[in-house]
């Protein structure tokens, strides 16, 4: 059994909290939801979900966990803004523990400094960000490069939280080589095209 932090603010999109939730406890595995102030409750951006914080991110340790879960929505940007968030997903990422964000999850890796030279996806609007940072950024459902792990939007659940279970089960996907060739022509196409 894993031990798997979820981080998590105010405003997380709640099916991005709510599906992988579900799946790596339906796994067996253990969660520990990870945020500010433990104690405290936090809602998702569409009011279905309301959770508790069990752990504030400045009493944890990446030795405590086998891996982060960073849901979407607006708690990525509450939470790139905490030193101790931020060290803690650097740490877990160093570590060589699986890093599974989706959505503006990825915001997070752009503040811990861990996207430059890897291939990743996110929310669109998150992709300037991300290649300003120094990564590849594509257009797929998942995308797993060493041991990171991200997804575009909630459409994407399925396969984003089988990518985390099975980095959980079997270690951490090979480091992309390159990035995923004919996404990253198309960009370019399309950027060379707006200029």
């Amino acid at each position: 059994m894993a031990r798997i932090a979820f981080m998590v603010a105010d405003d997380f999109e709640d099916a991005e909290f709510r599906v992988p939730y579900d799946r790596v406890r339906l796994a067996g595995h253990e969660v520990v939801v990870v945020g500010l102030d433990g104690g405290t409750q936090v809602r998702g951006k569409k009011g279905r979900e309301v959770v508790t914080i069990d752990r504030a991110a400045r009493n944890a340790s990446s030795r405590e966990f086998d891996a982060v879960v960073i849901p979407g929505g607006y708690s990525p940007d509450h939470l790139r803004m905490d030193v101790d968030v931020v060290g803690l997903v650097r740490d877990l990422f160093r570590s060589d523990k699986p890093v599974a964000a989706v959505c503006h999850g990825p915001w997070l890796l752009v503040e811990a400094d861990i996207a430059d030279g890897h291939t990743v996806t996110s929310w669109p609007s998150l992709k300037t960000d991300l290649v300003n940072a120094g990564a590849w950024w594509v257009d797929r459902e998942v995308v797993e490069d060493g041991n990171l792990i991200t997804s575009r939007n909630p459409g994407d659940l399925e396969a984003f939280t089988s990518a985390l279970l099975r980095q959980v089960a079997e270690g951490s996907a090979p480091r992309l080589e390159a990035p995923l060739v004919p996404d990253v022509i198309f960009a370019h196409e399309v950027l060379t095209a707006v200029h």
